[in-house]
């Protein structure tokens, strides 16, 4: 027998004597000679050299070492549990269909990953990706069309749970030779001086850049409007017409040096966020609950101020 299974039986014959509080009712618990429980507690205290447990005593009662290694012991069968159901979930989860609903302005390269990852990774998943309106995301979550939803800014429905959220300000994106890139921040009068390329109305973005626009009092006129942000990346990156997205859209066009992304210089915007919304009371599991928290994780990368970590 190896002396790691020789410290595991001793640990497990302590064990069971402390919680069970007699070395009797451990014997019959494991099917061992109470003198064999008792020979392995003792070369486990040699080993430590401390007394676990109180000599003279007709029931088990823990020295201060004692129930610092029963506690140990315990935590470490939990440990143990948990690493054993995680891995019982990963040899489950073969299978499956997992919905998603994204607002606009998600839909960059650094969403995708993730998304490529999960699925090179879980090849008998299927995956489902709906780009849509706030709105239209907040909708399909309430009638289960999709298990999982990011939407721009916070929902205030009630049967909608916000299950993440971060700060994702609405930024200004041109390309780096632009006007606006020389800039360390830019006003709404600036943004209004140059060709742009936005959302439609009915988009959160949209929206929150009108509610800005009164508040200044300065009205913004785009040149292009469309609805597909890959459209508005790539407009941006042509140099002739300026974007707002959030930051987490162009992560991938920033790094790589074909956009440049500056501040714009309205408070309220700058606290826009990025949610990850499920509806409140809907079980989760599988596929879904897995996703989820992948992506609730990989939020917490995508900041208003740091470059997002390189892809792994």
């Amino acid at each position: 027998m190896s002396s790691g299974m020789i410290w595991d039986t001793r640990m497990q014959y302590f064990y069971e004597a402390a919680n069970l509080g007699s070395m009797r009712l451990a014997s019959d618990k494991i099917g061992v000679a109470v003198s064999s429980i008792s020979r392995q507690i003792a070369q486990l205290e040699a080993e430590m050299g401390v007394p676990l447990i109180e000599r003279g005593r007709r029931t088990i009662r823990l020295t201060e070492a004692g129930a610092l290694v029963h506690q140990h012991h315990k935590d470490q069968l939990a440990s143990r549990e948990a690493l054993a159901n995680r891995l019982q979930e990963l040899r489950e989860i073969k299978s499956g269909r997992v919905d998603l609903a994204v607002g606009e302005g998600f839909l960059g390269r650094a969403f995708t990953g993730v998304i490529e990852r999960f699925q090179t990774r879980n090849p008998g998943i299927t995956i489902s990706v709906t780009a849509a309106s706030t709105s239209d995301v907040e909708r399909m979550i309430l009638e289960d069309e999709a298990h999982i939803g990011m939407i721009l800014n916070t929902t205030s429905e009630p049967k909608i749970r916000v299950r993440a959220s971060i700060v994702q300000p609405l930024q200004v994106h041109c390309e780096p030779t632009h006007p606006l890139a020389a800039l360390p921040s830019v006003t709404l009068a600036e943004l209004a001086a140059h060709d742009l390329v936005l959302p439609p109305m009915g988009f959160r973005i949209r929206q929150a850049l009108n509610a800005a626009e009164k508040r200044a009092h300065i009205w913004l006129e785009p040149k292009l409007t469309t609805t597909s942000i890959a459209v508005m990346r790539e407009v941006a990156k042509g140099g002739r017409m300026v974007c707002v997205l959030p930051r987490v859209a162009t992560i991938a066009e920033i790094e790589e040096g074909s956009l440049v992304a500056r501040r714009l210089e309205d408070d309220e915007l700058t606290q826009s966020t990025l949610s990850l919304i499920h509806r409140l009371g809907r079980q989760l599991d599988g596929a879904p609950a897995r996703l989820l928290t992948i992506l609730e994780t990989k939020l917490r990368s995508w900041n208003e101020t740091e470059p997002a970590p390189a892809e792994a």
